[in-house]
């Protein structure tokens, strides 16, 4: 397997934190530390557009297809809410006292749920964007969440190194782990494509795998050289990625649990600063996004 690199997405001045796909299948958006979202046109990198100017740096994003909203998390705990076809803002609404790390969708249960640098959750009614509850899980930073497959379950990655579980839609804690060490921050999660484990990747930089029938550990690999940021599975699920502090990304046979790939900087064509964020589009393209104000993109 070999994955080349396709284009590099230049135009932002600041690190570059979040991705997210657009309305068409080959758009995507991005958000960055210079408080801006640009949608990419992931075949022509000349297009890029401004799609909406926050008013601190950005570390998510998330669209509501259906309603053709535009979700920003930024830093001072704020959500810009931005209505892609009358291209304006209709609300920034304040959920936070700190940033704004991940807004989670179920479309299931119609529930948004953001994650806060200071602890906190903050559940939403996703067509009327009312806050129906808030919850305190940690001290420490909010930063990962991926739901199970029917989103009863949602799964939430702690600044002190825990997963919590928490019953959906009525929000109660159902299970605590101790996944990575004591104050390793989980920055990352990821369901297995079959739905029964999950991938967490921490400030250890260690990837680990669960079996989510019971919470035991089944995997621990030292997977980089500092923290992981990021994992995500191709469309296939047979192949996944993780992203790090340490400047590289990693390419993974996800059976054997083995690197296929590192693609980094010193080669003149990986990312040359952290990467922070990653996204497979469904046509197999993989984008990365990193300190270096760049987005790359890479196909096999």
């Amino acid at each position: 397997m070999h994955l080349s690199l396709q284009h590099r997405f230049t135009g932002h001045q600041g690190s570059v934190y979040a991705l997210e796909s657009g309305m068409e299948a080959d758009a995507f958006f991005s958000g960055a530390g210079d408080k801006v979202v640009a949608k990419w046109n992931v075949n022509h990198p000349e297009e890029g557009c401004l799609i909406a100017k926050a008013t601190d740096s950005i570390y998510c994003l998330r669209l509501l297809k259906e309603q053709n909203r535009l979700l920003i998390g930024q830093g001072s705990g704020g959500m810009h809410v931005v209505h892609l076809l009358e291209n304006k803002e209709e609300r920034l609404l304040k959920l936070h006292d700190a940033p704004i790390f991940t807004i989670a969708h179920s479309p299931l249960n119609k529930l948004l749920i953001t994650l806060g640098g200071d602890g906190l959750i903050s559940v939403l009614n996703a067509q009327s964007l009312e806050v129906v509850q808030r919850l305190r899980l940690t001290d420490k930073k909010l930063r990962a969440l991926v739901f199970n497959k029917a989103e009863s379950l949602a799964y939430i990655g702690c600044g002190d190194g825990s997963v919590v579980c928490l019953s959906i839609p009525d929000i109660k804690i159902t299970h605590r782990f101790q996944a990575h060490g004591l104050d390793f921050s989980v920055n990352a999660l990821c369901l297995s494509p079959d739905g029964n484990f999950l991938l967490s990747g921490s400030r250890d930089a260690h990837l680990k795998v669960f079996d989510l029938e019971n919470f035991e550990e089944v995997k621990s690999i030292p997977a980089h050289n500092f923290a992981i940021y990021d994992i995500v599975f191709d469309p296939s699920g047979k192949y996944f990625a993780t992203a790090s502090r340490d400047k590289s990304v990693k390419i993974w046979d996800y059976e054997l649990m083995s690197v296929l790939e590192r693609l980094e900087g010193n080669d003149g064509k990986g990312h040359i600063n952290s990467v922070n964020k990653l996204m497979w589009m469904q046509d197999g393209t993989l984008l990365s996004a990193g300190d270096d104000r760049a987005i790359q993109s890479w196909k096999i």
